[in-house]
């Protein structure tokens, strides 16, 4: 039987792997995969992204998929999470596109302004 102590520590090293607030370490792109971004061709975004980053052998680089992220009418939406750094959107993804949000923005830090929200009319 584990001790109280080796119990708390159990439970401790548990919490710490499924609190989703925390803070992570590396670069996050979350791509969104609501109804809505994958009848807008958000699957061959994600897996435009995860070929690329596996091609490259990104470290400290995760692809996941997400719900709905809330502009429909801008999906598919990818968001790049940098460490230190401000949440990126990008809007009207497509493979090409993504495989250029890796190079740029992923790999050498440059955000494409062209495809961020902040141009959607």
């Amino acid at each position: 039987m584990k001790s109280l102590e080796e119990l708390a520590k159990i439970r401790e090293e548990a919490l710490k792997k499924v609190d989703l607030r925390a803070e992570r370490e590396g670069t996050r792109i979350v791509v969104g995969m609501a109804t809505c971004g994958i009848s807008a061709g958000a699957r061959p975004v994600l897996m435009a992204m995860v070929e690329e980053v596996k091609k490259r052998n990104l470290q400290g680089v995760t692809v996941s998929q997400t719900g709905c992220i809330g502009v429909c009418r801008l999906e598919p939406i990818v968001e790049v999470y940098r460490p230190g750094e401000e949440k990126v959107t990008y809007i009207e993804m497509s493979p090409e596109k993504a495989k250029r949000i890796i190079a740029e923005h992923v790999v050498n830090g440059k955000v494409v302004e062209e495809f961020t929200i902040g141009t959607a009319k």
